[in-house]
């Protein structure tokens, strides 16, 4: 594999590296992650979207699927303006942040540059970047699905972006960030994308405040197979998410690609088992969600771990995530679409099973973990979650004050009632057959009781 590179791999290095044109480009490898980047693409749109937009209210479905492809367009520019920079340019500030030599994609060129990769280009290891940064604040989107003003999701986003993500990612990614120094493990993002989200996520949830008649109100999915095509569209570009994060076509991106699909699979079984011992039934989203949770957990782990570990954590995330939901209507706080359940736990989850089941067997570039014989790993995991908690949730806190105090945060009453496709973008997504007052949203953890579900073809009361 490319050890060379900081996010499936770990080396000492003597000095900084610089860009070198006579490294030899790779095609294979290079054709490889340019394919990843578009399956992770595909995972914000169409695949994120599809998702959440299958669970809101039916009136609320075009503004939920705007969410990610606005999200894509924003961050897509501001990674190119100076996201890239802050994120993986040179490290002036101690291991907290890059500076801004590389704005513009100053310098980022078509020749490799061997700390990051040493076998494609440059701009492809960019580009491959772009779209993990892209989808990180498209995933807050399910907390506070059918509240936010369209213009306070756009700044927020960028904001977020700039002061969360970037720094996030220089730390566990960049050469010199300090967690990476430190030997903090991080193969595809665990804490860098799923706990800096499911984080935030949480922080929206508890500012925004509920959804008007949430939580006595039945609030069903308006669209499950929706929700289940997007799921689908997950699974599949989650392989370019975990197993480009090798940089090249290798070994250790075949072991990352199975063990990803060996813990979606035991997520997806584990949900689903626990759902029908405590309901009776298995639900196709409850099954959805645990593949997603199974595809979080297993993601800063999947190239440090063989398949029969990924099968463990994957079964171990979807009973884990499967409870957090549950969790929350005890707690009382409304994240619409179990961001915090799903990307928060599984990814806290996730980054502390790398410090358990890690080894250098399956990759050398990588650590050996507890069970392997040392116990540090799991301690710096946890140093890693700890300063992904302390930046993301006091930043996101501030940006929701400085985002309320310039565009507002929250859309008016009548505006949440006639549905944000309506107040927000004067649209509808169905022009026959529409009850646009006549449902509402569910979480995993709010499944109606078929009692509760009216009869095909009649909407749901208010």
């Amino acid at each position: 594999m490319g050890q060379s590179h900081p996010i499936g791999a770990q080396r000492e290095r003597s000095g900084p590296a610089i860009a070198d044109h006579r490294l030899v480009i790779d095609k294979g490898d290079t054709a490889w992650i340019l394919v990843c980047s578009a399956l992770v693409l595909l995972m914000t749109v169409p695949g994120l979207a599809l998702f959440y937009g299958g669970m809101v209210r039916q009136r609320n479905v075009l503004a939920t699927l705007l969410q990610s492809f606005a999200a894509l367009c924003v961050v897509s520019l501001q990674w190119i303006l100076f996201g890239y920079s802050l994120s993986f340019g040179p490290d002036k500030f101690g291991g907290f942040i890059g500076d801004l030599s590389w704005a513009g994609l100053r310098g980022v060129g078509p020749g490799p540059y061997a700390a990051y990769a040493a076998t494609i280009p440059h701009q492809v290891f960019m580009i491959f970047q772009m779209m993990f940064a892209a989808i990180t604040p498209a995933l807050i989107c399910g907390a506070f699905a059918e509240r936010m003003k369209f213009s306070a999701f756009l700044l927020f986003t960028l904001l977020w972006s700039t002061l969360v993500y970037d720094p996030i990612a220089h730390w566990v990614w960049s050469e010199g960030g300090f967690l990476h120094k430190l030997g903090a493990l991080d193969f595809a993002g665990g804490t860098v994308v799923h706990l800096s989200s499911g984080t935030a996520a949480l922080v929206c949830a508890l500012v925004l405040g509920k959804r008007r008649g949430y939580p006595k109100t039945p609030m069903p999915p308006h669209n499950l197979p929706m929700t289940l095509m997007g799921a689908g569209l997950l699974w599949f570009g989650w392989f370019g998410f975990n197993a480009g994060s090798a940089l090249e076509a290798s070994g250790v991106a075949a072991n990352a690609f199975l063990s990803t699909h060996a813990a979606a699979a035991a997520a997806g079984l584990g949900w689903m088992f626990c759902e029908w011992k405590l309901r009776g039934k298995p639900t196709a989203l409850g099954t959805a969600s645990g593949v997603v949770a199974g595809l979080v957990a297993v993601t800063p782990t999947c190239g440090y771990v063989g398949p029969i570990a990924a099968i463990a954590i994957g079964a171990a995330a979807g009973a884990l995530c499967f409870g957090a939901c549950h969790l929350k209507t005890k707690l009382g706080y409304d994240d619409s679409l179990d961001v915090v359940g799903v990307h928060g736990v599984g990814g806290t989850f996730g980054a502390i099973a790398t410090g358990l089941f890690a080894w250098k067997a399956i990759n050398a570039a990588g650590g050996d973990g507890l069970l392997h014989g040392n116990p540090g790993q799991l301690g710096t995991q946890l140093v890693a979650i700890g300063a992904t908690i302390l930046l993301a949730a006091p930043a996101t806190y501030l940006i929701l004050k400085i985002v309320n105090a310039t565009v507002g945060l929250r859309v008016s009453e009548d505006d949440e009632d006639a549905g944000m496709d309506l107040s927000q973008h004067s649209e509808r997504a169905y022009a026959i057959g529409d009850t646009p007052m006549g449902e509402q949203v569910v979480a995993r953890s709010e499944m109606p009781s078929e009692s509760m579900i009216p009869e095909l073809g009649k909407p749901v009361a208010q």
